[in-house]
């Protein structure tokens, strides 16, 4: 699992600050590989607020207040937990999760949650983007390093994560929302179907859409085009099966959906750096 970390106090301390608007206590990135399943379980909650950014894969939350208490969660969301509210969510390995998350407390955060939209909902689609994730990268860095003024460069980027959360929610229109629930069952289809020849244009056809435009607004929602997508979920089961398994190469190559495995090998060692074999050697 990779983990890149940052704390205030050196170590993860939990508590309410109510002296100051907003105070960063913690923040990190996990990046679920070889680790089978990760859970989190924490029945009392905490006395901070935590803010998670599911930036690829995907988790799967027990929200109590729910209805469905198994809710998975897809990249391009940003999940809430308020002070004092159980906390369960599991990661998995084989969906390649990375996620992004950050403790914070102050007397102005309930008002600033509430206004950037979490006011009746632990989630929010804000879209799959880099720049959120250098917010993150960055609040990290100031925590690791304490330098001069690094208290105020965390409430300054937590209040621009804020920012731009807030505006992703200002330009979702009722249009948007519609083409947001048509690529969240696009990306459904995609990891149920990656095992057979997909056709973009008979998928964007059979859903009465035009290749353009499905085109242009599946890239806009995960940051990629359709094909591109569905390389990355084949490439990283490919990964999985030559780490976890003794299935051959060709095996492998029709395994993910790919019935040529010279073909196979050839977008693999581009999307990697490796061979299939070799990977399987360095994994």
């Amino acid at each position: 699992m990779y983990s890149n970390t940052g704390y205030l106090f050196d170590t993860d301390i939990e508590t309410e600050d109510s002296d100051h608007p907003l105070t960063v206590l913690s923040s990190g990135i996990y990046r679920l590989s070889h680790q089978p399943v990760m859970p989190t379980l924490r029945p009392k909650g905490r006395k901070d607020y935590q803010l998670l950014y599911i930036f690829s894969g995907k988790a799967f939350f027990c929200f109590h207040d729910s209805f469905d208490e198994n809710t998975e969660v897809l990249a391009g969301h940003m999940v809430l937990y308020r002070p004092g509210e159980s906390q369960e969510y599991r990661y998995y390995a084989k969906d390649n999760p990375e996620v992004c998350w950050i403790h914070f407390s102050g007397c102005q955060a309930a008002e600033m949650l509430d206004k950037i939209g979490f006011l009746k909902s632990h989630t929010l689609f804000c879209g799959v983007s880099i720049h959120y994730r250098e917010l993150f990268r960055r609040i990290i860095l100031e925590l690791q390093l304490k330098r001069p003024c690094f208290e105020e460069l965390l409430r300054f980027y937590l209040g621009q994560l804020f920012t731009e959360i807030h505006r992703s929610q200002l330009e979702f229109s009722a249009e948007k929302y519609r083409n947001q629930k048509e690529m969240e069952a696009t990306v459904h289809f995609f990891n149920e179907s990656f095992t057979r020849a997909i056709s973009i244009e008979d998928y964007a056809k059979d859903h009465h859409m035009s290749i353009s435009w499905f085109i242009r607004s599946f890239k806009q929602y995960m940051g990629m085009t359709p094909m591109q997508y569905i390389t990355s979920i084949r490439i990283n089961k490919a990964r999985e099966l030559l780490r976890n398994t003794n299935c051959s190469v060709q095996e492998i190559s029709n395994l993910v959906g790919y019935e040529n495995p010279l073909y196979f090998s050839r977008i693999f060692r581009k999307q990697t750096g490796f061979s299939p074999s070799r990977y399987r050697k360095e994994g």
